[in-house]
């Protein structure tokens, strides 16, 4: 039996996943690494008067979930690979500090011609709560 090869390799209904717990250094290094010093993610007092009460996770760290599992999935295809190139996601829920969070890609879609794969893109808290949801896609190399 041959190996499958370039885009073949990643069938529909193919699943990865990557689980997270958020702490406080998480997003304190993200604030660091991006600029990003909002008081909603670094500033309790200030984040007390918020809808949300305390302080919750940058949702670009979400998307680096994403791109965690992605790389999964890129792994999977045989070099040069592929890049995760498009994200279309929504936050449904605020990541707080002690959540654990589970993202999980699903593999929807194929473009031969764009050599595209698109994958429906999720994230749970550790309640069950959905956090995330939308679309990613890789660029097949």
């Amino acid at each position: 039996m041959s190996e499958k090869k370039g885009m073949e390799a990643l069938e529909i209904g193919m699943v990865e996943s990557f689980s997270k717990t958020v702490t406080e250094a998480d997003v304190y290094a993200f604030a660091g690494i991006t600029g990003d010093f909002y008081g909603v993610h670094v500033d309790e007092e200030f984040a007390k008067k918020t809808r949300y009460g305390t302080r919750i996770a940058h949702g670009a760290l979400l998307v680096g979930f994403i791109s965690t599992v992605m790389a999964k999935m890129s792994s999977k295809i045989p070099p040069p690979g592929g890049v995760s190139y498009r994200y279309d996601v929504k936050f449904t829920a605020p990541v707080k500090f002690g959540d654990t969070v589970t993202t999980s890609l699903e593999a929807i879609e194929k473009n031969m011609e764009k050599r595209e794969i698109i994958f429906q893109a999720s994230s749970t808290n550790q309640r069950g709560e959905k956090v995330l949801e939308g679309r990613t896609v890789l660029k097949v190399l």
